[in-house]
């Protein structure tokens, strides 16, 4: 019994002594008042913000910690009227349209790390633009991965907020390779700039993404595409003045999946076969004179070749692009001759700011960018532009067209601008949108979509006046 009373003075005592032991621990636990937590009950790290307008955008950031936030988001409005097109010719409807209506969500994670989601709701239309992963934390070095666009084409590359003309030339539209899910390695160092990137499928909206799942149940599978470029810049340091060369060049994969299947056969634009269409530089009216397709591809090669130069208000870019279209002799849907088939075209515009203003060149990104406004009220930008496009090679006549334009530009501010277009268009006889519109007459004055039939009033032809008032917020 003595025994049992011992113990349990024993037990009671160690008892007591871990009981006050714990008690002394939690009463120095105070809790931390300023922890946070995510909805999943991990504590986070955190950090104060500072939030400010830049150039009327909201941006919040600590750059201490080189986090920044901030909502990029565009809205284009156009309209367009087209005259001058002569009797009994393709009629080419006028409007307006909201051409591009973008809400981007952009993060600096930290010093290394950049994230973007860029979406476009045009005209009522999803469509997904950008989705990028951004990494420089090597020096000299930058990294992308996710949806954007590949690097090729000056133009092409340069956001539409920063475009002179409302559309870019026929030749970029045909043949730049634009978005693609991919991954690019970026080099620049000075007045040398290097870029190699891989690409697959076009990422855009809900269609798309059907015709890669419906191409994957028959076996057909996506091929990838190789991009390269190499930008010299004589003067990169100069603020007033400077010179841009440039060289693209592309391997094209023949395994597409952007364009609808048809069933289990490879005839399908999008597998094996070339699509190439352009408007002339217009997006209101949806006729696509110039156009082409074909089968039985087995890839193509692009090349770009890029000029371009600037002296304060002055600014000009040139631009030549040729493809190489080169065909699988041995493929069952081959529908043409198995030639390698070549088509080319260029552009040339020039631009320059009235009121003292001086335009702007990114090094870093190779293209202009926003231009610096000579007068408080802004400044007014008259362009110029010739661009050229060619469909026809050997037994493929997709047609070939030019445009003659000029524009004006009123930047009234870092957030907004008006923009006016006149153009003159001209094509050849070919350019029949694939059959359906009015090229030329007969010999008897009756018109005719045949470009064999047509005798007279060769090509369509047509004027037209394009405007656009553009906000960024």
């Amino acid at each position: 019994m003595d025994n049992i009373k011992k113990f349990q003075n024993v037990f009671l005592t160690v008892l007591f002594c871990i009981a006050s032991a714990n008690t002394a621990v939690f009463a120095q636990e105070e809790p931390d008042d300023n922890a946070r937590y995510n909805q999943y009950g991990v504590e986070v790290e955190h950090f104060p913000l500072k939030a400010e307008s830049q150039n009327n955008i909201l941006v919040i950031e600590n750059k201490e910690k080189g986090f920044k936030f901030w909502l990029d988001n565009r809205v284009q409005m156009d309209g367009a009227t087209y005259f001058g097109i002569p009797d009994g010719y393709t009629k080419m409807s006028g409007g307006v349209s909201l051409r591009r209506v973008r809400m981007a969500v952009k993060s600096q994670i930290n010093k290394d790390w950049y994230g973007e989601i860029d979406l476009n709701f045009s005209n009522g239309i999803f469509e997904l633009e950008d989705a990028i992963i951004h990494y420089t934390g090597l020096k000299n070095f930058e990294f992308y991965a996710g949806n954007f666009k590949e690097d090729f084409s000056m133009e092409e590359t340069t956001t539409s907020r920063y475009t002179t003309f409302i559309e870019r030339a026929m030749v970029v539209s045909a043949f730049a390779p634009g978005r693609h899910i991919g991954i690019s390695a970026r080099w620049h160092r000075n007045w040398l700039r290097a870029s190699l990137g891989v690409s697959w499928q076009l990422v855009d909206n809900a269609s798309t993404r059907l015709n890669v799942e419906e191409y994957n149940k028959v076996g057909k599978g996506i091929g990838p595409n190789y991009t390269a470029k190499v930008v010299f810049m004589p003067w990169e340091s100069q603020l007033d003045y400077g010179l841009h060369l440039g060289y693209n060049v592309s391997y094209r994969s023949a395994k597409k999946v952007d364009d609808n299947v048809n069933g289990t056969d490879a005839d399908a634009r999008g597998y094996e076969g070339n699509y190439f269409s352009t408007r002339n530089t217009t997006a209101i009216n949806r006729i696509k004179y110039i156009s082409t397709e074909y089968y039985g591809v087995k890839h193509d090669m692009l090349h770009g070749f890029e000029l371009a130069g600037y002296y304060k208000g002055l600014r000009f870019i040139s631009e030549y692009i040729l493809d190489d279209s080169y065909m699988n002799k041995n493929s069952p849907v081959l529908n043409v001759s198995p030639d390698t088939k070549h088509f080319w075209g260029f552009y040339t515009q020039a631009s320059y700011l009235l009121f003292g203003g001086v335009q702007r060149y990114d090094s870093n990104q190779s293209e202009f960018t926003q231009p610096h406004r000579g007068r408080k009220w802004g400044d007014i930008e008259l362009m110029v532009r010739y661009d050229y496009l060619k469909l026809n090679s050997r037994d493929i006549f997709g047609g070939s067209g030019e445009n003659y334009a000029l524009g004006v530009v009123y930047h009234v501010n870092n957030n907004l601008k008006f923009v006016v277009n006149y153009q003159y268009s001209h094509n050849d006889r070919y350019a029949n949108n694939k059959g359906r519109a009015v090229i030329g007459l007969k010999a008897d004055g009756t018109p005719t979509t045949n470009p064999l039939q047509a005798v007279d009033k060769l090509g369509a032809r047509f004027h037209a006046l394009q405007c656009r008032i553009e906000i960024d917020f």
